[in-house]
């Protein structure tokens, strides 16, 4: 699959690939594109291609396209591609998180109240973790490997160059 952010280290992916069409650069493989911020469209392209492949039928090229609302990283602002104004329009239009709530709301399926509770508890578990990890000591490099797989007991595992790997340990 590639994701496609519509730009690329803070140049527009017009301006970065001669072509900007990422689905159809598979040649023989067949592609699609889909819209990556809508989660219902997700995993209906997602069931969609597990039972093409499963069928025996190949690959398939997925272009998923997303949004960033930040710039890649500090050297890139995010501003010299794209507006402000941008980025706040698909904020409020597009976000996936937004959209799934407003459905979920229209569907009955919660209330505001009960999904800003449910929010308010997901951010106190990532404070929680958050504030665990920074207090933590750091893993000796050994423990990298370690718990990475299940039923891998004694593999090798390549490490972050060619030429390092590690023994996967439970």
């Amino acid at each position: 699959a590639v994701v496609s952010t519509q730009s690329t280290g803070g140049t527009s992916a017009e301006r970065a690939a001669a072509n900007p069409n990422y689905y159809t650069r598979g040649d023989a493989v067949p592609g699609i594109k889909m819209d990556g911020m809508n989660i219902l469209a997700v995993r209906e392209f997602t069931r969609a291609v597990t039972d093409w492949m499963r069928a025996g039928n190949g690959p398939v090229v997925a272009e998923v396209e997303t949004y960033r609302y930040y710039g890649h990283s500090m050297s890139d602002p995010g501003t010299s591609y794209r507006t402000r104004d941008e980025v706040q329009e698909v904020r409020k239009t597009k976000d996936p998180i937004t959209m799934v709530k407003a459905m979920m709301i229209e569907a009955e399926l919660a209330t505001e109240a009960e999904l800003k509770e449910l929010d308010g508890e997901c951010r106190k578990i990532i404070d929680d973790a958050t504030k665990f990890a920074r207090e933590s000591p750091e893993l000796e490099t050994h423990e990298m490997f370690n718990t990475i797989y299940t039923d891998m007991d004694g593999s090798r595992i390549r490490g972050s160059d060619s030429m390092t790997y590690g023994i996967h340990s439970p």
